[in-house]
């Protein structure tokens, strides 16, 4: 099977897990426990075919769908066991703490069968899928799509480190890139070049790329850190070579004892159960904004109206997650026309923003038809503020790293935003983006709420710049 259908094994297995699972459990619970005849009735049926849905909700918000070939036991094993004893629970106090029951120990028998019946019926069929998955790329039979950036000493010998393991790590590694007019030692080990630095989009794209090592020498930071930028906004893992000082500071993490020494530089901070979490409260906490300052937005509509010419609402092209454009809203706080010399940023004291542009803009009511972004799924509550392209551009010429801001879907409020307000110029910009590159590495709940509470408390005093 193809590794893109991968997936699907354990969908299905899941599924079917779940689906016998709880029959088996409804047999029990009528027979032993409410002493009935146990019959297959549409009750039943309706009941195992939601929990059989639920139990599928749960685990692809855990991204249990994701990244099948990177799976290993001992995860597996973690994660059957965590999320089977969070979906249980919820099961419980939702479909079974009203039961006829004889005694309290009914309750403590049932929770006990469906914990066993479920584990040991998911974990089973999963275990024996990953142990397949895990062993097919111990024997270097399945992987993904590697390339190495270099030609060098260093290129030559992570090439041979990895073909030489006793063990495969997954890395197939289908040819270089050479990223130096420098001597290519690489050559002489039978690796395929591919082509030089310049085309690597063009290689990456029709490869189907899906990890990317940088083999530069030690001393050339520079060149590392640039390649790294490049790289940024194509769709590929990113690793490179582990020197000591890396080992000493903490930043490589193994998962494999076979692998060879790799620092993972774009992982997903943020699990995906959080990422599930995150979208739904931007969803809650938009349609709850959005119903509670429907008077606001009546308030507002009229006095934009009757204070400038011009439209309400503000509509604008910037940059979202993965480069794509999209209109954001905005309460109109600037006379009409006021772009028409070009692209411009506001100032402290702009003749261009109106008196009542002055008054949202402080206390950032004029970004809350944003929430209307989010619910359309453009934005998130809490990101890096999207820029427009042509200050992309201009960023990008000072702060290639900007690129890395583009991973990231962007947000109606952000780490810059609070600590730093609107940016004047684009030295400013670059300035508030090391907050943003900040939020970017650090992605949690608890920071999202937290830049939310700062938000707030500006919005009140109105202090925002």
């Amino acid at each position: 099977m193809k590794k893109k259908y991968f997936w699907t094994l354990y969908f299905f297995s899941d599924f079917l897990s779940s689906t016998i699972s709880w029959l088996v459990f409804n047999y029990y619970r009528k027979t032993y426990i409410e002493k009935y005849p146990f019959e297959i009735n549409e009750k039943l049926v309706i009941s195992t075919l939601l929990i059989s849905a639920f139990w599928i909700v749960v685990y692809a918000a855990f991204g249990n769908y994701k990244n099948v070939y990177k799976k290993y036991r001992i995860k597996e094993i973690t994660q059957t066991l965590s999320q089977s004893f969070i979906g249980i629970i919820f099961i419980f106090f939702t479909f079974l703490l009203d039961d006829k029951i004889n005694s309290y120990q009914d309750y403590y028998s049932l929770i006990t069968v469906l914990i066993a019946l479920h584990i040991s019926l998911t974990f089973i069929p999963r275990i024996l899928l990953t142990s397949r998955t895990v062993n097919s790329i111990h024997q270097k039979k399945i992987g993904f799509n590697t390339i190495i950036i270099g030609s060098e000493k260093k290129a030559k010998d992570i090439f041979n480190e990895i073909k030489n393991l006793k063990k495969g790590s997954g890395q197939f590694i289908i040819g270089y890139v050479s990223n130096a007019k420098s001597k290519d030692l690489i050559a002489d080990t039978g690796l395929e070049k591919l082509g030089d630095y310049h085309q690597i989009t063009k290689i990456i794209e029709d490869l189907e790329i899906e990890e990317v090592i940088i083999a530069t020498e030690s001393d050339d930071y520079k060149k590392t850190n640039n390649i790294i930028n490049d790289l940024a906004n194509l769709k590929v893992e990113i690793k490179v070579i582990a020197d000591m000082y890396s080992i000493l500071t903490g930043s490589v993490k193994m998962n494999s004892i076979f692998g060879a020494l790799l620092i993972s530089v774009n992982p997903e901070i943020m699990p995906s159960w959080q990422k599930t979490v995150k979208r739904i409260l931007d969803l809650l906490i938009s349609t709850v904004a959005i119903v509670l300052l429907i008077p606001v937005f009546i308030v507002l509509s009229i006095l934009i109206k009757i204070g400038s010419k011009g439209n309400i609402i503000f509509k604008q092209q910037r940059i979202g997650l993965g480069n794509k454009p999209f209109k954001i809203f905005k309460f109109r706080s600037m006379f009409l026309e006021s772009e028409k010399n070009g692209p411009q940023l506001s100032s402290q004291n702009d003749p261009r923003i109106t008196p009542l542009g002055r008054f949202i803009r402080k206390t950032r009511l004029d970004e809350t038809p944003q929430f209307f972004n989010v619910i359309k799924g453009d934005m998130s509550l809490v990101g890096p503020r999207p820029e427009r392209q042509f200050f992309i551009d201009e960023i990008i010429k000072k702060a290639p790293h900007y690129k890395h801001i583009s991973n990231v879907k962007p947000g109606i409020t952000s780490w810059g935003q609070v600590k730093y307000g609107y940016a004047e110029n684009v030295d400013e910009m670059i300035d508030r983006l090391k907050f943003d590159l900040l939020y970017v590495e650090n992605m949690s709940l608890s920071l999202d709420i937290k830049i939310l509470f700062y938000t707030i408390i500006i919005m009140l005093k109105g202090s925002g710049k």
